[in-house]
């Protein structure tokens, strides 16, 4: 066994570029204590990549070591395309570690995926606002997940927060919270699907697109204690749900929905609230909503604060002569990159 900074790795798939050496992580605890210790984001943790690659994407999750130490971490996800694209490759809201923003880190990826999968691109979407544009990267105009997003600073207490919001939102969270509404977690499969059938009904009247329901029972399963779901409850009947994804320090919304008698209760305010508790008292130090796309649901969201944060962007590695194609989104890639939008989460 090979020993750096108390993680334990055998070492298999290594790949070399200059002073890096890149290995892939075969073992979840170790990997997801890299991640939580590192201020990694929860679609960094072992969980999403078990998630996607249940549902068509290969998954690669590599470790950069230099002197014997791990300096970063990259979870790769990878999708096959139609000739001649052949296969994408994305890291979202990533990479992890002291050196995860390094040229030769970021190379070392691209040069990983282009080798092991052909991709017409790696592109990365970190979670920071400030990211560097290296040489023979570009800034790419489409993107998976959304670039702006409402962020709590969850170090705040209660009445700071509650300060920040609309004086209506605070009204509503009052006005539900005296409604005859239990709010609990949801554990089981059984309450799971009543959930499930809540968002339908928000798709339905909302008209946006969902997974199958196995998604949703895949990504419960996967991401665990990763990944709460909270609802709200008139006579054990969910009338809305929030769903999280929770590393050391980030929640992170992955989905939500109500129904009609939600609506008229405006449950959303008082579950909303338990959820930003809840994480608050685990020690959680930021809250995002889960991203802004100038709907009706975004302007809920800056309701609870005037905090939008806009991250730095999405960076492509070009890996192909095929990428002008992917870049300029002609009509051979234009449906490809709505798939991937709606295949982020």
């Amino acid at each position: 066994m090979f020993v750096f900074n108390l993680y334990y790795t055998t070492r298999l798939a290594v790949y070399n570029r200059g002073m890096i050496e890149l290995q892939r992580c075969t073992d979840q605890e170790m990997w997801d204590e890299y991640v939580l210790e590192n201020d990694g984001h929860p679609l960094q943790l072992w969980g999403w990549g078990q998630l996607k690659s249940a549902h068509g994407w290969d998954v690669d999750r590599m470790f950069a070591y230099r002197d014997d130490r791990v300096v970063a971490a990259a979870q790769i996800l990878t999708r096959r395309m139609p000739l001649p694209l052949r296969a994408f490759s994305y890291v979202p809201r990533g990479p992890v570690g002291t050196q995860g923003t390094s040229e030769e880190f970021l190379n070392a990826i691209a040069d990983y995926t282009k080798r092991e999968h052909r991709s017409v691109a790696l592109s990365i979407e970190p979670g920071t606002a400030e990211f560097p544009l290296l040489p023979g990267w570009k800034q790419s105009p489409h993107r998976i997940l959304p670039p702006n997003t409402i962020m709590l600073d969850l170090n705040q207490s209660e009445s700071d927060l509650l300060m920040q919001m609309a004086k209506k939102t605070r009204q509503y969270i009052r006005k539900s919270a005296a409604e005859p509404i239990t709010i609990k977690s949801v554990r089981t499969k059984d309450e799971l699907a009543k959930c499930l059938d809540v968002y339908h009904h928000t798709s339905s009247r909302a008209k946006f697109d969902l997974h199958d329901d196995q998604y949703y029972y895949d990504a419960f399963n996967a991401l665990g204690d990763h990944s709460p779901v909270f609802a709200a409850y008139i006579d054990d009947q969910p009338i809305a749900f929030l769903w999280l994804a929770i590393s050391a320090d980030t929640a992170f919304e992955l989905y939500g929905g109500m129904n009609d008698q939600g609506q008229e209760l405006r449950a959303n305010y008082a579950l909303k609230w338990h959820a930003i508790r809840r994480t608050k008292e685990w020690g959680l130090s930021s809250y995002d909503f889960g991203g802004l796309i100038n709907d009706s649901v975004s302007t809920f969201k800056r309701s609870w604060s005037d905090h939008e944060v806009t991250f730095a962007g999405t960076f492509d590695k070009p890996l192909s002569s095929a990428y002008p194609i992917w870049n300029r989104g002609l009509p051979a890639a234009k449906s490809i990159i709505r798939r991937f939008r709606s295949l982020g989460r």
